[in-house]
């Protein structure tokens, strides 16, 4: 794993215990970033981090029209990562869509359940059609 796919990785991670714990996002925050089990981009983490529970509110209205039940209904992990997928789609514009959405995906074949990595494709395919129309319509169109 390069150090921004460990930092999205930890990323998911802490925001499983936030959604879980409902703990203090600081002190969340602080825990992960001392880990040391191998090299993260701790500016990436920490920017992820602590902006997409700022952003939860809208983060939910761009995930809810992609999926086939309530956001509610998911898990901690694929919560989490829709999330942290939503948030890069919207806010991290230097990340290609293609990008975002692959390293959504095999993080959740890595924490997921089983299969749930066809879940988040689609809803991040939706989300990248609506939130990076312009980019994934410039993909379609120089395909033909």
């Amino acid at each position: 794993m390069t150090p921004k796919q460990r930092s999205r990785a930890r990323v998911v991670q802490a925001l499983y215990q936030w959604l879980v714990s409902g703990g203090d996002l600081a002190q969340i925050e602080k825990q992960f970033l001392n880990q040391k089990e191998g090299k993260i981009s701790k500016a990436f983490f920490s920017n992820l981090f602590i902006n997409i529970p700022k952003n939860i509110s809208l983060l939910n209205e761009i995930v809810e029209p992609s999926l086939d039940r309530s956001i509610d209904e998911l898990g901690p992990t694929e919560r989490a990562i829709l999330y942290l997928g939503a948030y890069e789609l919207k806010f991290q514009l230097e990340v290609p869509y293609k990008v975002v959405i692959n390293e959504a995906v095999e993080l959740t074949k890595l924490y997921g359940a089983d299969g749930a990595y066809k879940l988040i494709n689609t809803s991040l395919d939706k989300i990248a059609q609506n939130v990076r129309s312009i980019e994934v319509s410039d993909k379609t169109n120089t395909k033909t």
